[in-house]
C-alpha cells in the first residue's frame, strides 16, 4: 500500500478509529480521511454515496458503530440492531458500488455464540444461539461479516473482517450508564480511591474476559491494510484471559483504591467465558504487544490528563 493512499477511516474519532489514525500516521500515510457524524451521516445512504463519489478512497476502514455495555443494550436494542446495520450496510455498498477495492470491517467477539467451546474460532460463527445480552449489536455485526464474505466471494475484492476480543485505552467510554467494564471499573475504583469508599461491581467476578490495548488492535488492522489477507474472517486478541474479579483487582492496583469491592450477584454476568482463538493472525503474521497492566496504566494516565474533558455519552 503506497503511503499516498486515499484511506477513510470510518467513526475517525472513536477509541478505535482514533488509534487506527494515530497508527497510519506514524507509518507515514499522508491522506488520511475522517468526517464527524454532523457532517456525514453514515445512516444516511445518499450522504455516503456521494461522499464516496466525491472524496474517490482508495481504502475504507470501518471503525464506526453505535457501542455499549450490557445496559445500554439491554435498554436499547432498536437502535443497536438498525442503526447498526444502517452504518455498515451504506458504507459496505456504497464501497462496491464506488469500485473501492479493499475495505476493512470491525466487529466484536459478541458474535459468536455465548456456550461456544473456548477458545472462540472464526468457524464458530452461526453454530448456535447468542448471548443475550448483546444479540442486537451482535446480529448486526453479522450481518456486516457476511456481506462482506459475499463480496469477497463474488467480486473477488479484498474485503476483509476482524473481530476484535474486548478493547480497552485512550478515547475509550467511561461513562458508568453505557461503557464497558474495563472503563467502567476503571472511573468506578478512581472515584472511590480519594476516600476508599467500598465499590460495587456487577455479578460474581466469576466470567473470563480477554482484552486488547487498542493502539495493539490499530497496529493489527494496519498490518490487514498493508498485506492481503488470505480468508475473510479474522480473531484480533491477546489469546490471554482473567476473570472479571482479577481484572477488578488489578484496576484497584493501578489506581491505588484500597476500600472493599462489593460483588453484586443479582445483577448478570454475561457470557461465561470469552476467549478468542487468534492463531490465524499469528499464522499470517500479527501479534499483540501490550501486557493487560501495561495497558490500564496507560489507560488510567489517558483518563487522568483528560478527565475534565471527557463527555458523558447519552444513548
Amino acid at each position: 500500500m503506497h503511503k499516498d493512499a486515499k484511506i477513510y477511516i470510518a467513526g475517525h474519532r472513536g477509541m478505535v478509529g482514533s488509534a487506527v489514525w494515530r497508527a497510519l500516521e506514524k507509518k507515514g500515510y499522508t491522506q488520511l480521511i475522517g468526517k464527524t457524524s454532523a457532517s456525514l451521516d453514515l445512516r444516511n445512504q445518499q450522504a455516503v454515496l456521494d461522499f464516496y463519489k466525491n472524496e474517490k478512497p482508495e481504502v475504507v476502514i470501518d471503525a464506526a458503530a453505535r457501542v455499549g455495555g450490557i445496559l445500554a443494550n439491554k435498554n436499547f436494542p432498536y437502535q443497536f440492531l438498525m442503526e447498526n446495520m444502517q452504518i455498515q450496510n451504506n458504507l459496505i455498498s456504497g464501497a462496491l458500488e464506488a469500485g473501492i477495492e479493499k475495505f476493512i470491517f470491525l466487529g466484536s467477539s459478541c458474535i459468536y455464540p455465548k456456550l461456544a467451546p473456548q477458545p472462540l474460532k472464526e468457524e464458530y460463527l452461526l453454530t448456535a444461539p447468542l448471548e443475550p445480552t448483546n444479540e442486537w449489536y451482535a446480529i448486526a455485526k453479522i450481518t456486516g461479516v457476511k456481506t462482506c464474505q459475499a463480496i469477497r466471494n463474488q467480486f473477488q475484492k479484498d474485503y476483509v473482517s476482524l473481530m476484535p476480543t474486548n478493547l480497552y485505552g485512550s478515547f475509550d467510554n467511561f461513562d458508568l450508564q453505557t461503557s464497558h467494564v474495563l472503563p467502567a471499573m476503571l472511573r468506578k475504583f478512581h472515584e472511590a480511591a480519594a476516600s476508599n469508599a467500598p465499590v460495587t461491581l456487577w455479578g460474581s467476578g466469576k466470567p473470563m474476559r480477554e482484552f486488547l490495548f487498542v493502539d495493539d488492535m490499530a497496529e493489527a488492522v494496519v498490518y490487514a491494510l498493508e498485506n492481503k489477507l488470505p480468508e475473510y474472517l479474522y480473531n484480533v486478541g491477546s489469546g490471554k484471559d482473567i476473570t472479571i474479579r482479577e481484572l477488578a483487582e488489578t484496576i484497584q492496583k493501578v489506581t491505588g483504591h484500597q476500600g472493599a469491592i462489593i460483588w453484586d450477584a443479582e445483577k448478570p454476568d454475561g457470557t461465561p467465558r470469552k476467549l478468542m482463538d487468534v492463531s490465524k493472525m499469528k499464522e499470517v503474521g500479527w501479534s499483540y504487544r501490550t501486557e493487560l497492566q501495561e495497558g490500564i496504566e496507560k489507560t488510567y494516565a489517558w483518563f487522568l490528563k483528560n478527565r475534565e474533558e471527557i463527555k458523558e455519552v447519552k444513548l
